[in-house]
């Protein structure tokens, strides 16, 4: 498929905090309105990251690589074996895996009176005797920790909560346990896994080998910041064969990052040359974006003979490594890494489209009567909106849940018209907050340039009409239901979703559907 810029552009503008705060899409079948009013569907939102790890698997896919999953767990001296006297400072970016020892918890007189006095009877010699083998058992790994504190409540015959307090309270060992680090890391690059991989088959299978693996990958970093995270994902891959050269490194960039929307590619030799690879072989690969121009995304080079060696592997081998966070970032048009990866942890920023979508209705009716006698409510109300007071008009006249019943739409008092001047005013979400505004010149802008909710005060208020009536219908009973002046939106029907509410709350945004509204509506049960 050809790579459209201004495609990519409009979908790289939907981005994942307006897929994030997104609202179900209605999917109903067009003329069946009434008979699914509920049923809702949603495309869910893709994380940035892992829709970027789905492209890149099915390209490399799609380019004849075997998908390959290497060892997240390295040994301290295969860091050694790969990169010689500078593992030494390599080393220090890496984390070391650590754990507890397992406590050697005696059994004695004050162990066996603290235990009395939380279970409130003696500890039998028959229990205490157990109760040492089982610890001791503990301490030889025959027994899992997650197992321990129940055999220890059967030991002893009592609940698990009662066993939580003696660990706690009385086997001090267990207290004062501090975690000892071993000599195993959590790989820091792909690379470490590769030889591994590497070493266990490439005299096993036919060669050339093209293996990718899009993974996690582990570096103890002083500090997070906007451009590295502590654990971050790797896109690599490795073709292995008698006749690989950096050709190749060139070729699967240009295959890779086209897919991504790339379009043109220089290759530059890294200044940083790591004694993995051979000297003169590692090459930055720079591409152009049609909307972020010139940046670096990838390296390649040719793993080094000696540390090949190391493993006893005798044939070239190409490496290409790729951030797919940073790809992502470019992707999604992010700033820093850190929103992209976990946007939970940060204030999110909400569109007015994201905002309208959160305005909507707290009663509903429920049947298709009811959504049939509110646009009678309506239809009723905007045809007689400026007959004065009192008056009263017949807007619907049939059975609603089985039972019939008449509504009018009226005022009843004196001096004043049917409807309210803000009745027809519109709901928009403008600059972070929510109006209600009519349609004249002084609200042009907001108009125009807000996005509506698709409610007007006079359908909010219709539908919570018909929302009673309906439940009136089904007791055989009259209602009444009137809305007079509206200063909030619940005096209109309508509901923020709290999430919405908090945006604006915090931004300092504002909501305003304040009006006299003056709608009553009246319904009277039929024999």
């Amino acid at each position: 498929m050809r790579f459209d810029p201004e495609e990519y552009r409009r979908s790289a503008r939907d981005n994942f905090e307006q897929a994030w705060h997104r609202g179900p899409r209605v999917l109903t079948p067009p003329g069946h309105e009434d008979m699914y009013p509920r049923l809702q569907y949603r495309r869910a939102a893709a994380h940035p990251v892992y829709e970027t790890i789905h492209r890149l698997r099915e390209t490399y896919l799609s380019l004849g690589f075997d998908e390959f999953a290497n060892p997240i767990i390295v040994e301290e001296q295969d860091v050694y074996r790969q990169f010689g006297p500078e593992a030494s400072a390599v080393l220090d970016r890496v984390f070391y895996i650590g754990g507890l020892d397992r406590p050697n918890q005696g059994i004695g007189r004050e162990e066996l009176e603290g235990i009395a006095a939380i279970t409130g009877k003696p500890v039998g010699t028959n229990e205490e005797e157990r109760l040492r083998e089982l610890l001791q058992s503990y301490k030889k790994s025959a027994i899992d920790g997650d197992d321990l504190v129940h055999a220890t409540s059967g030991v002893l015959g009592i609940d698990d909560g009662l066993t939580v307090q003696i660990f706690d309270r009385v086997f001090a060992a267990f207290r004062s346990l501090e975690p000892r680090s071993s000599r195993s890391t959590l790989r820091s690059h792909m690379t470490s896994g590769w030889f591994l991989s590497l070493a266990a088959i490439w005299e096993k299978r036919p060669l050339p080998l093209r293996l990718f693996s899009v993974d996690r990958c582990f570096r103890r970093e002083q500090e997070e910041g906007p451009t590295r995270l502590m654990s971050y994902h790797s896109a690599s891959c490795v073709v292995a064969g008698e006749d690989v050269s950096n050709d190749e490194g060139k070729a699967v960039s240009r295959a890779l990052l086209s897919s991504f929307g790339f379009t043109d590619f220089r290759f530059r030799p890294d200044e940083k040359r790591s004694k993995y690879y051979m000297p003169g072989s590692q090459t930055e690969v720079y591409a152009r974006h049609p909307v972020h121009e010139w940046v670096e995304v990838a390296t390649f080079g040719l793993y080094s003979p000696s540390a090949l060696g190391e493993y006893g592997i005798g044939i070239p081998v190409m490496n290409l490594g790729l951030g797919v966070e940073r790809l992502a970032m470019i992707a999604y048009q992010a700033d820093d890494v850190r929103k992209l990866t976990f946007p939970q942890f940060f204030p999110g920023h909400l569109t007015d489209y994201a905002i309208a979508r959160a305005i909507t209705l707290r009663e509903e009716p429920a049947s298709p009567g009811g959504r049939q006698l509110a646009r009678a409510i309506i239809a009723t109300a905007l045809a007689h909106a400026t007959e004065p007071g009192p008056c009263s008009f017949p807007a619907f006249e049939g059975e609603i849940e089985g039972y019939p019943v008449r509504v009018f739409v009226e005022e009843p008092e004196s001096g004043t018209r049917l409807l309210g001047p803000a009745c027809t005013n519109e709901i928009f979400a403008s600059n972070g907050g929510v109006l209600g505004v009519p349609d004249t010149e002084k609200w042009k802008e907001v108009r125009e340039s807000g996005i509506s909710s698709g409610l007007t005060y006079l359908s909010a208020v219709a539908s919570l009409a018909a929302a009673r009536i309906e439940r009136a219908a089904r007791c055989r009973e009259g209602v009444t239901v009137q809305v007079k002046m509206a200063k909030l939106p619940s005096d209109i029907n309508v509901r923020i979703a709290e999430y919405a509410m908090r945006y604006i709350t915090d931004n300092n945004r504002k909501v305003d559907v304040r009006g006299p509204v003056f709608l009553t509506a009246r319904s009277e049960p039929q024999n």
